[in-house]
């Protein structure tokens, strides 16, 4: 290997584990295209247990909840709710027991998730796993904004970056 070969492979090899040490995070987008959260909240379960007095909605045994394009599945999720003028609405989705979430091509699993139905993010922690075709992105937190598609996995994060041949 020439000289000048061998220390451009060096430098590079050094600059991708510094750049791994600085930085825990990478931003990944989610979903492709902004998500509704205004559509109805729908949840299918074994069982469910509500407390009118409280706002929570407890849903346990093959959890599966949707709205719109968005999937979850867990083992439990709470539901917590507030009445209004206009009736019922969905606060947040709190999944736990192992999750996987879907959008369009788009999967993410973890041991818990939090969707914040107004604000429309989502935050998913516990061994988390991106996938997004091909490509999958490892680390122990992922907090995405389903109104722009965008998220960040965070928390010792691991990809394996390959070459496009097209």
């Amino acid at each position: 290997m020439p000289r000048l070969t061998r220390i451009t492979a060096t430098g590079l090899i050094a600059l991708v584990f510094m750049a791994s040490a600085v930085a825990a995070q990478v931003a990944i987008g989610f979903g492709g295209t902004p998500h509704d959260s205004d559509e109805p909240v729908e949840v299918v379960s074994d069982s469910l247990r509500i407390d009118q007095e409280t706002g929570l909605a407890v849903f346990t045994g093959n959890v599966i909840v949707v709205q719109g394009d968005l999937r979850m599945a867990a083992a439990e999720v709470r539901v917590t709710y507030f009445e209004n003028a206009d009736g019922t609405e969905v606060d947040r989705v709190l999944a736990s027991g192992g999750v996987l979430m879907t959008r369009g091509e788009d999967a993410a699993e973890g041991q818990n998730a939090v969707y914040t139905v107004d604000s429309g993010e989502v935050v998913m922690t516990g061994s988390v796993l991106v996938t997004q075709g091909a490509t999958t992105v490892a680390g122990e937190r992922l907090t995405i904004d389903l109104n722009t598609g965008d998220g960040v996995v965070s928390g010792r994060v691991r990809t394996v970056l390959s070459r496009d041949d097209d």
